[in-house]
């Protein structure tokens, strides 16, 4: 969400959920573990050091980025050594910000997608999900080197349509399981204490870093959770050493 859209195997089976999502539709989501427990017992961690089988692992996500927030950002995670999975606005963003796009990409973070102009997925033509799913890939593509495999569709809001067309296109679809609702607050306390609150093994947690509030509030929970146990992890290593799929959707 952002200020313009309102501020507005038989083991991973059983770890298989289905849940109502909007769009008046039906759909299967995925957990992280059952992800993991679809690949054989022994196999390699495919990112890094990070096996996320045996680690307290966390993923933190940024949605509707870049902004004039995200230089202060960077340099936290980079002080803090956390990486994080972004999921990028193209109109007005990407392309306000390539510089920044660029440096995500090199800092080791994961670039995403999160559409164009934040239109809502379930309410347009299948031929207009197409373009807000094509543009930012392709516009991260040439400003990385690399083409995005994951998406996060606005508001959550997915359908079977959203889903196939996903596919079509080599993406995966990541929701979450921690929201501060930064976009109803300004409070770094407040959006810190709310992550806190509900985050647990293999969250995924939804902030936005278009908001004030909201970077000044990572610090302080970055240095909580690691507290706690938890190691930072993208979500492409939350998975590992299984990987996304397109046409997923994955939700802790």
């Amino acid at each position: 969400m952002n200020r313009r859209a309102g501020r507005l195997s038989a083991v991973a089976a059983l770890f298989v959920m289905v849940v109502t999502l909007s769009g008046c539709t039906t759909l299967h989501t995925t957990v992280p573990s059952a992800v993991r427990a679809h690949v054989a017992v022994g196999a390699p961690a495919r990112f890094g050091t990070v096996d996320c089988r045996e680690a307290k692992c966390i993923a933190l996500t940024f949605d509707a980025g870049p902004s004039e927030h995200s230089a202060r950002l960077l340099d936290i995670l980079k002080e803090k050594k956390v990486p994080a999975t972004f999921f990028l606005l193209g109109k007005g963003h990407i392309e306000k910000y390539p510089d920044l796009v660029r440096r995500m990409a090199a800092e080791g973070h994961e670039v995403a997608s999160h559409t164009w102009d934040h239109k809502i997925l379930t309410e347009i033509s299948p031929q207009v999900i197409r373009e807000e799913l094509q543009k930012p890939n392709d516009a991260i593509e040439r400003l990385t080197g690399h083409r995005p495999t994951l998406m996060r569709p606005p508001q959550g809001r997915t359908n079977d349509t959203v889903n196939r067309i996903s596919r079509e296109q080599g993406l995966a679809e990541v929701l979450w399981s921690v929201t501060a609702k930064d976009y109803l607050t300004d409070d770094p306390g407040l959006i810190r204490r709310r992550v806190l609150e509900q985050a647990g093994r293999d969250g995924i947690i939804l902030l936005h870093d278009i908001y004030p509030g909201t970077v000044p509030a990572v610090p302080g929970i970055i240095d909580a959770l690691k507290e706690r146990g938890y190691v930072f992890v993208t979500v492409p290593q939350l998975l590992a050493p299984g990987k996304a799929e397109p046409g997923t959707v994955y939700r802790p």
